[in-house]
Order: structure tokens, then C-alpha cells, then sequence
């Protein structure tokens, strides 16, 4: 991975694209995955590169959601493993969910590589080498496990694939989507949209759940029942309206 000089003004967002790069060349990451990649970093530029009050709240929410769930799961793609498998395992630790390897472009290679960096990363058991069950869908990320996504009540998915997150949606899952663009299939389907960065979303609901884990029941409860999923993406496209209007200002003469 190309060494980047920690005072660069842009050096999370470029530490980022070396990551994707590096899973690519491990075998994790697919190549489309850099396109994905690119995609969201441009969303990323709209919202001033931070986590927005939006964002935060549902982030919040979406941990209430995964500490009261029966049996919680974090499905993990390519472009997750190689970002951020560390924040993956332990946002899975503290909420007591379980992790599953689910991809589009699925080869037996890429999930075991998947399973190995995770397990390196401080995972116990990954999910996702043997999909004994299927969501009705005609594409790979249909392969599940019976006591994984399958079966979940509530199911983190990041980087999402609109169709998966309309299924699970369908089978009455509670989803919870990270996706920088508010305009997506995905965000629109989801239970709980997050617009933010993977990597900043994933420490943020980290840092949540540790404080929220010893909050009432009550309180957790009323913070899913009052969330509002269509205002929180109104609110986010409301941030980028605001944030672009406020460099078009900087630029009058």
C-alpha cells in the first residue's frame, strides 16, 4: 500500500482508496468495488466529508435497533473487508450480532479471503462459507445462512445492493443501510438509511453502542418507534443543498 504522508489534506479520504486497491489486489475486493468506491467518495464531497446531524441520528437509532434485536447480523462485502474489518468485529462484539460474508461477484476464493481477514481482525465465527438457505433473488447475493441473514430480525447491511435490501425489507427484516448517496434504491428501501462514510459510520455506532448498551429498554425502544426514516433523508439532501450553496457563496465576486 502506497505510504500517505499523515498531514495531507485529504488523507483519510486517500487512505481509503489505497485500502479498496490493496483488497483488490488480495483478492477481496472485486474490481468493481473501485468503482463503488469512487462513487460514494463523491457523495462524501457533497456532504463536507463529516458526519452530519442526520446521519448521527439514525446511526443512533440503528444501534437501538441492534441491541434489542432477537439475532442481529452485519453483512460484509468485499469493499467492507478491506475498509474497515476491525470496526465490523467490533461493532458485532458489542451488540452481540453476528457476521456474514454476502457478495454479488461470489467466488468460494473471495469469501474464504473474506472469512480470514475478518477472523484476523478479531472475529470468532464468520457467516457465509456454507448458504443453506436463499432469499428470492437471481443473482449470488441470494446465498445465505439459515441462522444468519436469513433469519435475522434486524440486518446491517453497508455498500448495499438496492434488490437484496428491498427483499429483506419484503420478508419484514429491519435493514439498516450505510449509503452516501440519499437518492439510492437502497436508502429509499431501507428501514434506517445512514448517509455517511463506511468508516465513520461504523466508529460512530461503535462508540454508541457502547454508552447505549446500559440504557432502559424504554428508552431504546421509544428512539426506533419516533425515527422517521423519509425525514432523515430529507434532512441529508437539505445538508448537501446547504453545503454547496455555501461554496457557491464563497466563490461570488
Amino acid at each position: 500500500m502506497t505510504e500517505i504522508p499523515k498531514d495531507h489534506p485529504r488523507y483519510e479520504s486517500l487512505l481509503a482508496r489505497e485500502k479498496v486497491v490493496a483488497g483488490v489486489k488480495m483478492g477481496i475486493t472485486s474490481v468493481q468495488g473501485l468503482i463503488a468506491q469512487g462513487r460514494g467518495e463523491s457523495f462524501d464531497y457533497l456532504i463536507g466529508e463529516r458526519s452530519i446531524e442526520s446521519a448521527l441520528h439514525a446511526e443512533r437509532v440503528a444501534v437501538a435497533a441492534l441491541l434489542l434485536a432477537n439475532n442481529p447480523v452485519i453483512s460484509v462485502n468485499g469493499n467492507v473487508a478491506a475498509l474497515s474489518p476491525e470496526k465490523v468485529v467490533s461493532l458485532a462484539d458489542i451488540t452481540g450480532a453476528s457476521i456474514e460474508v454476502n457478495l454479488f461477484h461470489r467466488t468460494e476464493t473471495r469469501v474464504h479471503l473474506i472469512i480470514e481477514q475478518l477472523k484476523a481482525s478479531g472475529a470468532s465465527e464468520v457467516l457465509g462459507k456454507n448458504p443453506d438457505a436463499s432469499l428470492e433473488l437471481s443473482h449470488a447475493r441470494r446465498l445465505v445462512e439459515s441462522k444468519g441473514i436469513y433469519t435475522a430480525d434486524v440486518v446491517l447491511v453497508p455498500l448495499e445492493d438496492g434488490d437484496r435490501c428491498e427483499k429483506l425489507v419484503e420478508m419484514g427484516k429491519t435493514v439498516i443501510t450505510i449509503d452516501l448517496n440519499p437518492l439510492s434504491r437502497t436508502s429509499r428501501t431501507a428501514t434506517i438509511s445512514i448517509v455517511d462514510n463506511l468508516i465513520r459510520a461504523l466508529e460512530n455506532m461503535a462508540r454508541f453502542a457502547r454508552e447505549m448498551k446500559h440504557e432502559k429498554k424504554e428508552e431504546l425502544v421509544k428512539l426506533i418507534t419516533t425515527y422517521d426514516n423519509k425525514t432523515v433523508l430529507f434532512e441529508a439532501i437539505s445538508e448537501i443543498q446547504e453545503h454547496l450553496k455555501a461554496h457557491a457563496a464563497e466563490m461570488e465576486y
